[in-house]
């Protein structure tokens, strides 16, 4: 197995590769430093009832956690230092009480030198009845995003939107935020809260802003005046540094990226349709891998998803032209996996 992974390493070839047993001790063959990103859903405890066994079926959310922390920190040891490892994991209920798994696993991950970058709350969407009388229904999971050093791969160019757009009109700059130069101009003269100095300041300021747009340079922007617009931060300058400028200069600036906007942390993804699934009933969505893959692993760069299931991981990290690799317990899977990827990608895939 550890000749296979490092063959796979230095090949060329971007075909998934799936290794099957315990992920723990699959884990623990793999060389340190050699996987890029990390993509997985463990399985939740409590939750299900998988055939082989395996984590999630702990006695208590204790053991369960324990028995996570344990295949992270192989990851931790497994991820380059500039790798990222991206954990979606739901909670449970016992004796009716929540147990605050997702955040009792982060905290102790933090514990143990992870850097959490985002809590992404991924939004499902969930509609129908619910079966309970007594507390309100759940449609969230939480996301974390997860780096092992300061300084780490990600490319925000590779995830950002269709950028904000302002147009010229009549000769004036229009914003895409439906303020134009014209109307800032114009707030600006007759501003009763800045004195003549910061009119001028602010006027030449919003003169080269709007010479920018005209450039390309900037694709959109909004500018907030003393009392006119409401502070977009804090209004202490104590803890805003654009509170501090608002009150030292008047005004300030907001731009737009060119290449647009960056995802926010909140995620609305439709949970995929499993009714045609066979065997495996908790896959989560291909849309949920995109953001990740795109931003934290790099064109050459390997994939892992020690929990991979019917390989939703492995699919989108084939179709976005990455290596990968999956691990899972159940032969069955693996096979399901690679009948579902040779259909929908049309990829050989090996097996080990």
């Amino acid at each position: 197995m550890i000749n296979t992974l490092k063959n796979y390493i230095t090949t060329d070839n971007i075909s998934p590769l799936f290794l099957q047993g315990d992920s723990l001790s699959v884990l623990k063959t793999f060389p340190s430093n050699s996987i890029d990103c990390c993509i997985t859903s463990p399985p939740y405890w409590r939750k299900r009832q998988y055939e082989n066994g395996g984590i999630g079926l702990e006695d208590t959310p204790t053991e369960y956690i324990n028995s996570l922390l344990e295949i992270v920190n192989e990851v931790q040891r497994v991820l380059k230092p500039t790798g990222a490892f991206w954990l979606n994991i739901g909670d449970s209920y016992h004796n009716k009480s929540l147990q605050g798994i997702p955040w009792r696993v982060a905290l102790k991950m933090i514990d143990r030198g992870w850097i959490l970058r985002n809590d992404i709350i991924w939004n499902k969407h969930k509609g129908g009845m619910s079966p309970n009388k007594d507390r309100f229904s759940s449609i969230f999971e939480n996301f974390f995003f997860f780096v092992k050093n300061e300084k780490y791969f990600f490319d925000a160019d590779a995830i950002r939107s269709k950028p904000r757009q302002s147009i010229i009109k009549n000769g004036a700059v229009v914003s895409a935020t439906g303020v134009s130069g014209i109307k800032y101009r114009r707030q600006i003269e007759l501003s009763t809260s800045l004195s003549i100095e910061e009119k001028q300041n602010a006027l030449c300021e919003l003169d080269a802003v709007l010479n920018r747009i005209k450039t390309g340079e900037l694709s959109d922007f909004r500018m907030i005046i003393r009392n006119e617009q409401r502070t977009t931060h804090s209004d202490s300058t104590k803890v805003s540094g654009r509170a501090k400028e608002l009150m030292d200069k008047g005004f300030y600036f907001l731009f737009y990226n060119p290449k647009g906007t960056m995802p926010n942390d909140v995620w609305d993804i439709i949970p995929e349709d499993c009714q045609h699934r066979k065997m495996h009933f908790a896959p989560y969505p291909e849309e949920l891998c995109i953001i990740p893959i795109k931003a934290t692993c790099p064109q050459n760069g390997i994939v892992l998803d020690p929990f991979s299931g019917t390989g939703t991981t492995m699919k989108v990290s084939y179709e976005l032209n990455r290596k990968s690799v999956g691990i899972d317990l159940s032969y069955e899977y693996i096979k399901l996996a690679q009948q579902r990827i040779c259909q929908e990608s049309k990829s050989y895939l090996r097996f080990q």
